[in-house]
């Protein structure tokens, strides 16, 4: 069920009426969101909700195992409490084990054996994989994590279920942490006028990125660029590049705007994930403003927790940034091309971080214009896209050598005035003001219901005239 359709729509509406009918019983209101919760995931594939309910048991039952552990002292879990952890922990990943890297694994053993002489038949699964398992199991580990380390309490199985299963967030993010989430389910919700509008600016504009800008960029340039590289030129291949850059911010950041839209009208905050990322002047600023739930949790959980962070020396540290990045590409789908994006990124910054520290010697590097910063940054990013967008690695290195041998002589042009359009708007959204949607949802929130209700219908109208054929799943549905 996808967000910018007249199905979801109605869905919505029904799920709107009727948690906020039954707002006189917090606990009523909990179990209809989780059944609609339900409702939306098994609208994709019934089979696979018993799976998302597996995956909060799990998480809820260790966690309680886990809090009823005694400490060896006030700073020191138990070691049965670390023991627990890392059985839940082992339970999560063997989720995405199985679903999602099982064959993909058993490929890469064969093609070795294979190399040495020793041919098999692998036994491949063809596993369908669910929607959003990535995010919900990165959701339960967390909240282990959190509990192991005494920064929240074991909470109900509803509680639980309810923060794994909640669908606003369930399918494509934003990583919404128990300390985030389940405090605000321990209160009945209120619908405040703030709310109501910053919610309904935040879906509209989410539907205009995602409907107009990202549908229209994708298939009109970059989809027919990246399925066959070698047969486009050069200005083709540069579009292409530059427009899956603003496709994937608008596409992602949409579905985040979105989310965080429905969220609050339903009476709960969700943080923000999207800070106009491109505006970094370094790579380390980029993941502060790009996708911030997934970054700040692999900096939590991944590379402090697990890895050390900078605890074991400067050398450490870098290494740590690397595997840290290699692993964050792993998440995203298994294939090479993920794993080369995040091991750019993550030897990008390591060496930001060689460069910050000899910065400050005599001899040292100098400082960089921030201006500079940006453009270095953002055309780092953009490489790292390239592999990021490829189907395979051999597309991505056809794609980068059509870019410096100047691509195919001749071939017709793809990219259109609207496609260049669309590209500059789509960055221009990086210059305006961020707190612009707070503005404009300040001055809203003075409208009576019915006109704030018929406007945003209005808007809504006028995005469905404004968007072309059909509406492309969100690029992050697919891990």
């Amino acid at each position: 069920m996808l967000f910018p359709t007249l199905t979801f729509g109605l869905f919505f509406l029904l799920v709107f009426s009727v948690t906020w009918s039954a707002s006189a019983s917090n606990e009523w209101r909990k179990i209809l969101l989780l059944l609609a919760s339900w409702v939306f995931y098994g609208a994709w594939d019934w089979r696979f909700v018993a799976l998302l309910i597996a995956s909060a048991f799990l998480n809820w039952g260790m966690a309680r195992l886990i809090e009823r552990t005694d400490p060896d002292t006030e700073e020191q879990p138990s070691r049965t409490a670390k023991t627990l952890l890392l059985l839940g922990v082992a339970a999560n990943l063997s989720i995405l084990g199985v679903f999602k890297y099982y064959d993909f694994f058993l490929e890469q053993l064969g093609a070795i054996l294979a190399g040495f002489g020793f041919a098999r038949d692998m036994p491949l699964m063809q596993i369908v994989l669910p929607v959003g398992v990535s995010f919900f199991t990165f959701q339960g580990m967390s909240y282990l994590i959190d509990v192991y380390k005494r920064r929240i309490a074991a909470e109900s199985l509803l509680d639980i279920t309810l923060l794994m299963s909640f669908f606003p967030h369930l399918v494509a993010g934003p990583i919404v942490r128990g300390s985030d989430l389940l405090p605000q389910f321990r209160r009945t919700p209120v619908l405040t006028r703030d709310m109501a509008a910053m919610g309904l600016v935040l879906i509209v504009w989410g539907l205009f990125k995602k409907a107009v800008v990202a549908s229209e960029i994708s298939t009109g340039l970059v989809d027919p660029v990246f399925f066959d590289p070698a047969s486009h030129g050069s200005l083709d291949l540069v579009a292409a590049a530059y427009g899956y850059a603003v496709q994937i911010y608008c596409d992602f950041s949409a579905y985040s705007d979105m989310a965080i839209g429905i969220a609050a009208l339903l009476g709960y905050r969700f943080p923000l994930n999207f800070d106009q990322p491109y505006r970094a002047a370094s790579l380390q600023e980029f993941w502060r403003r790009w996708h911030i739930s997934l970054s700040s949790w692999l900096r939590d959980y991944l590379y402090i927790d697990a890895l050390g962070g900078n605890r074991k020396g400067f050398a450490r540290q870098c290494v740590n940034l690397l595997a840290t990045m290699l692993l964050g590409g792993l998440w995203h789908g298994a294939k090479w091309t993920f794993v080369i994006w995040g091991g750019l990124h993550g030897g990008v910054l390591a060496l930001e971080r060689i460069w910050d520290r000899y910065r400050y010697r005599p001899e040292g590097f100098p400082r960089l214009p921030r201006l500079l910063g940006i453009l270095i940054t953002f055309h780092i990013v953009v490489l790292g896209w390239i592999f990021f967008r490829a189907e395979s690695f051999a597309q991505a290195i056809a794609f980068l050598g059509g870019l410096v041998g100047g691509g195919m002589a001749g071939a017709e042009l793809v990219v259109t005035p609207l496609a260049v359009a669309l590209i500059l708007l789509g960055m221009s959204f990086h210059f305006a003001p961020g707190d612009l949607g707070q503005r404009l949802a300040l001055r809203l929130r003075w409208l009576p219901v019915p006109a704030l209700g018929a406007l945003t219908a209005l808007a809504i109208m006028i995005i469905d005239a404004m968007r072309f054929e059909g509406v492309a799943p969100f690029i992050y549905y697919q891990f």
